[in-house]
């Protein structure tokens, strides 16, 4: 979750409002700075969380392994003041995701002991926290339905024309193999996707990347979604 106060979700105005206090307490709860090197494990699946990441720039990347060897990416985030851990420190879960650092990061520790203290003779944070988690759960549980519900060729375009639109809450990968482990499949299903996209006249594949051709037609058939 971003730990500075979004433009959305029905508390946005207390968010803004109460902002110096949140960041305040969130700061006061740090133990350890550290910088990590490219491709270092910010959090591991699987492992006990005691302490919560802040991020306060720089790139890193959400996967999940699952015991039968398939990989899912989440996809990748440009922090701004990212927190995570905090659906952990709640549920006291292992941690669900590995999370790594896709560039040199320097980050914070924020010690759960200290936070639940915290939160405690801060009640009213709690509601922060809440607001936060419920609206990275519903962008998260939005990308897995669709990725479930829809055919990988309507998920890639969907994709492609939102990254347009700038407007995803996770970014992609630049290596195709990742691209692939995003939908949850195959690097050979996913390029058969985008012939067929290509097919349709929709998009155009270079070596710098994608490009859209039929800007109105891709468009119409994400919108469709059929």
């Amino acid at each position: 979750m971003q730990l500075k106060p979004l433009a959305k979700g029905r508390y946005r105005q207390r968010w803004q409002e109460d902002y110096p206090l949140i960041e305040a307490v969130i700061l006061s709860c740090i133990t350890e700075t550290k910088t990590l090197k490219t491709g270092s494990h910010l959090m591991t699946q699987g492992e006990a969380i005691s302490s919560l990441v802040l991020v306060k720039q720089g790139r890193v990347s959400l996967g999940h392994t699952a015991r039968n060897g398939r990989s899912f990416q989440l996809g990748t985030i440009d922090c701004d003041s990212q927190l995570f851990g905090e659906m952990e420190f709640f549920t006291e879960y292992n941690c669900q995701l590995d999370i790594i650092a896709n560039e040199p990061l320097d980050i914070m520790l924020i010690s759960g002991d200290k936070l639940q203290q915290a939160l405690g003779q801060h009640p009213q944070l709690a509601l922060f926290f809440a607001s936060a988690i419920a609206i990275d759960y519903q962008d998260t549980v939005e990308i897995l339905t669709r990725r479930l519900l829809y055919p990988i060729t309507y998920n890639v375009a969907f994709d492609i024309y939102h990254e347009y639109l700038n407007d995803l809450p996770v970014d992609g990968f630049n290596k195709r193999y990742l691209e692939a482990e995003r939908f949850a499949t195959t690097d050979r299903v996913y390029r058969r996707a985008l012939q067929q996209l290509e097919a349709r006249g929709f998009i155009e594949r270079q070596k710098e990347g994608i490009k859209i051709c039929d800007l109105d037609a891709l468009k119409q058939f994400v919108e469709a979604g059929i």
